[in-house]
């Protein structure tokens, strides 16, 4: 399972919780403390050496999920809040289609907010506007965890009986369209996988809900499809990943992982893409209500 700063940061404050106070409480406090603030100081002579004559590998350090958590914990990441947070807007704009409008970023202000202006037509569509403001919300947290908070302006206020909206890490590809509401939580169509292991060259399927879904690892980021090609209609568990770029076993067909599977040899096909959330509560999907039902 691929992990970052943070969400083992909230483990290791959830397991400090559940420990009667004492002196043992008091020890295991402290013996976090000095380990962290000693990588923390080995982390950043290292960063500090290579900013002096590597800073390309230093960059590519950054872009890996938990090294560049691990730099952003201890204020060492090498690319400023405001470049990260335009790539972070560029990462999702392809999860938003055509319903992302306009985004533009306004910068950060005094008090550490985050503030965008939502444009296009998006507006008046009031769950449409809130899918991306939280699909932007997300990922701008992910980037800079030092902002505040994150401001999206012209966003309609919700219906008094609005719909059910998923808040996802990246924003649920554009064609994906969330379970009808059921009277529960947002969250209730979220479902755990089991742990995945490492990261690895291959992609792994798991029955979630009576659905295959097909888990697929990008330089540390985990995407979700349902298990089957586009093109053959076989399932891409004995397929490889090459870069970005995964290969049906069966028929051969190409497809982007990152780009919401489409097509790489025909955009006309794309894979089904499902929401993937990673967090402190492990790594869930979202299933159509009509398949788990």
């Amino acid at each position: 399972m691929s992990k970052t700063a943070d969400i083992v940061g909230d483990r290791m404050e959830r397991m400090l919780r559940e420990l009667p106070e004492g002196r043992g409480k008091q020890i295991t406090e402290e013996l976090i403390r000095l380990v962290v603030g000693m990588y923390g100081e080995g982390l950043e002579r290292v960063a500090v050496l290579l900013a002096e004559h590597d800073r390309d590998t230093l960059l590519r350090l950054a872009d890996d999920d938990l090294v560049g958590s691990l730099l952003l914990l201890h204020d060492l990441h090498p690319v400023d809040v405001d470049t990260r947070i335009q790539r972070a807007l560029d990462r999702v704009r392809p999860y938003l289609g055509s319903h992302a409008g306009g985004v533009e970023y306004l910068g950060v202000d005094g008090d550490g907010v985050a503030r965008l202006r939502l444009e296009g037509n998006c507006q008046g569509c009031p769950s449409s506007s809130l899918t991306v403001k939280m699909a932007i919300e997300g990922a701008i947290e992910q980037a800079a965890p030092e902002i505040t908070g994150v401001e999206v302006a012209g966003v309609p206020a919700p219906d008094p009986d609005p719909v059910t909206v998923l808040q996802v890490g990246m924003g649920p590809p554009d064609g994906w369209h969330a379970p009808e509401p059921s009277g529960g939580t947002a969250s209730s169509g979220w479902s755990v996988l089991p742990d995945l292991g490492p990261p690895a060259g291959r992609p792994v399927s798991v029955p979630v809900e009576g659905l295959t879904v097909l888990v697929c690892s990008v330089r540390g980021t985990l995407y979700a499809y349902r298990d089957a090609c586009a093109a053959c209609g076989s399932s891409l568990g004995e397929s490889t990943i090459d870069g970005e770029v995964l290969s049906c076993a069966g028929c051969g067909a190409r497809f982007d992982v990152r780009l919401a599977g489409k097509g790489v040899d025909d955009g006309g096909l794309r894979l089904d893409p499902l929401p993937l959330l990673s967090d402190s509560e492990g790594v869930r999907v979202a299933v159509p209500k009509a398949v788990s039902s």
